[in-house]
């Protein structure tokens, strides 16, 4: 019986995903061998590139405005913490998408030309309940990830170019960032997915030299944590920080071979650490307090054409992002409208822009860059990367027989079946109290005293006053 399984999943499973990479790279002509290059990608580096380059954008920039109101010692602490258990619960994702997948083609579905995504996990393994739950959370939390990748835009380029106050860059990004409706899928953001951590690199590593160069400023102060309030408002932007595998099912499916992401998340939150870490360490020792009221860190640095280029890195960066977080929007919206498997990509991006339309709106309504990301992370994040996830994989496996069967069996090392439901329910547990309860609390609170101190629509968000 298990020989069979193990065929039945190898036969059934991934085959036509290879068979459609084999295909994307048999054409001998150099022109194709450029488009295929650039464009078709479903490795295992592709998929590493993605998560990389997706978990750590805009929110690079915030970290050290985090490790302001947390302390630095709590500030590293939760980086590790959220670190480890957003590569669980990604882990956990893939093990589901698995599952589903391998049910579905023993009934010779064909996934051929239509992407799927996770609130259909849920629907095939635990209902419609699930799926529309997994549907409003995933969506709300890619919608608002569409949003702060707009106001991160306009606060960026407001510290090269302050002749236009930051809504008026946001209407501009806007614009520009709506082209991302005519890039198809994953498969099509290698070059992008490649370039962009390149980009996120150089900028952490900017904060970094640049910080520890410029020094301490004078009579610098590290009171951190002073208010519950801050505190937990600092620990969920990171909570937000390693909660972007909203997008882990939409990359796994565009992998020629999806059963070889399992560790792939773990190993991009690895190299992640490696720019967080030591970015937002430097310019917190570097700046203190003052970061509290400048939750972009390149608001505190020189104007140098080092900064500047970082500026501009980012702002290429969180155009990426934003195609990231908008192309599942743009899946289920397709499938709303019944146009996903229509092979015209004019049509498809024509359809798209809708999408895009209240997402430029919120971003003007609320350009709170920083503690948006927390009030995120808190109320959306929580459930969509944490909490959904534990408790889908707990229900899904908790008949015997379903244990029995499952594609993929839990690691001996954690304790099988056992030791893998108590992290479950310590996950659970921990996000709803602290992540869910204690920072919406405390995130809510902060994003109120923004409005109440800046307004809605305001012109030129955290800008020095005569800008405003």
């Amino acid at each position: 019986m298990a020989s069979e399984k193990v065929e039945t999943v190898i036969a059934g499973n991934y085959l036509e995903m290879e068979r459609e990479g084999e295909e994307a790279n048999s054409n001998n002509s150099a022109r194709n061998k450029l488009s295929n290059f650039f464009w078709h990608g479903g490795s295992v580096y592709d998929a590493w590139f993605s998560c990389s380059s997706n978990q750590v954008a805009q929110v690079l920039l915030t970290l050290p405005y985090s490790f302001s109101q947390l302390g630095m010692m709590s500030g590293i602490i939760f980086q590790l913490f959220y670190g480890l258990m957003g590569s669980w619960t990604a882990y956990l994702i893939s093990v589901l998408y698995v599952e589903y997948r391998t049910r579905k083609e023993r009934e010779k579905v064909d996934f051929r030309n239509h992407v799927i995504q996770w609130f259909e996990v849920l629907d095939g393994l635990l209902g419609k309940h699930w799926r529309n739950i997994g549907l409003f959370f995933n969506c709300t939390f890619l919608l608002f990830g569409s949003v702060i990748q707009l106001i991160a835009c306009a606060s960026n380029i407001y510290y090269i170019n302050d002749n236009l106050d930051k809504r008026t860059w946001t209407y501009i990004f806007g614009a520009c960032c709506a082209t991302t409706v005519f890039i198809p899928s994953f498969h099509n953001y290698r070059i992008w997915s490649f370039v962009g951590l390149l980009m996120t690199t150089y900028t952490a590593w900017y904060l970094t030299i640049a910080s520890l160069l410029n020094g301490q400023v004078e009579e610098v102060k590290h009171s951190g944590p002073t208010t519950m309030v801050l505190y937990f408002t600092g620990s969920t932007n990171i909570l937000y920080t390693f909660g972007g595998h909203a997008v882990t099912v939409e990359i796994m499916h565009a992998m020629w071979k999806p059963k070889k992401f399992k560790l792939i998340y773990l190993i991009a939150t690895i190299y992640v650490l490696t720019l967080t870490l030591p970015s937002a360490s430097a310019v917190y020792w570097a700046f203190g307090d003052a970061l509290l009221t400048h939750s972009n860190a390149l608001a505190l640095l020189p104007k140098t054409r080092f900064r500047d280029a970082a500026v501009i890195l980012m702002l290429i960066h969180q155009f990426i992002t934003f195609g990231f977080a908008c192309t599942p929007l743009y899946f289920v919206w397709e499938k709303l409208i019944r146009i996903h498997d229509t092979k015209s990509l004019f049509k498809r991006a024509i359809a798209r822009l809708p999408v895009v339309i209240p997402i430029w709106f919120l971003a003007i309504v609320f350009p709170f860059f920083g503690p948006i990301n927390s009030s995120v992370g808190s109320l959306l994040v929580s459930f969509t990367v944490y909490i959904i996830p534990a408790l889908a994989h707990m229900l899904t496996f908790a008949s015997p027989s379903a244990r029995e069967n499952a594609v993929e069996q839990p690691p001996s090392f954690l304790g099988r079946w056992v030791g893998l439901y108590c992290t479950n329910i310590f996950v659970v547990a921990w996000v709803f109290i602290v992540g869910f309860g204690f920072g919406g609390w405390a995130s809510m609170v902060n994003f109120v005293h923004q409005i109440n101190t800046f307004g809605l629509f305001t012109k030129c968000y955290q800008c020095p006053s005569h800008k405003d």
